[in-house]
């Protein structure tokens, strides 16, 4: 049985942010592609190199990739794509309760992001 992927979105981490840490701890991580405003820098994830293709849109399935971590997309909100594809930019919660509310810009993951630094790969991958 072969399986397929496709990078549906893939860039570098440049820096993270200093209350990023805290963040990803309490299970929530803000992606945020360069040039990344001072305000959200400190609590982002910024990356820089992101691309991704016309109509991206994260689905239920598809993988994200934080360094050595891979999440399971459980739901995305539906200005998801759009903002990745333009921003770089989108908020993941890490298994999230059952009755928490999908915001427009929201990914809802299933696991916990292990630790991320700069230099390692950040993507959205569909697996088939």
């Amino acid at each position: 049985m072969s399986s397929t992927m496709t990078t549906l979105y893939e860039a570098t981490v440049t820096r993270i942010g200093a209350d990023a840490q805290d963040m990803i701890d309490a299970g929530v991580v803000i992606l945020f592609g360069e040039p990344c405003p001072d305000a959200l820098a400190e609590v982002s994830v910024v990356h820089e190199g992101g691309t991704a293709g016309e109509g991206l849109a994260p689905q239920p399935g598809d993988v994200v990739v934080l360094g050595s971590t891979e999440l399971t997309v459980r739901a995305a909100g539906e200005l998801a794509g759009q903002n990745l594809r333009e921003l770089g930019h989108v908020v993941l919660y890490c298994d999230p309760a059952d009755d928490q509310a999908l915001l427009p810009g929201a990914v809802f993951v299933d696991g916990q992001a292990g630790p991320i630094a700069a230099g390692d790969r950040i993507a959205l991958e569909r697996r088939g």
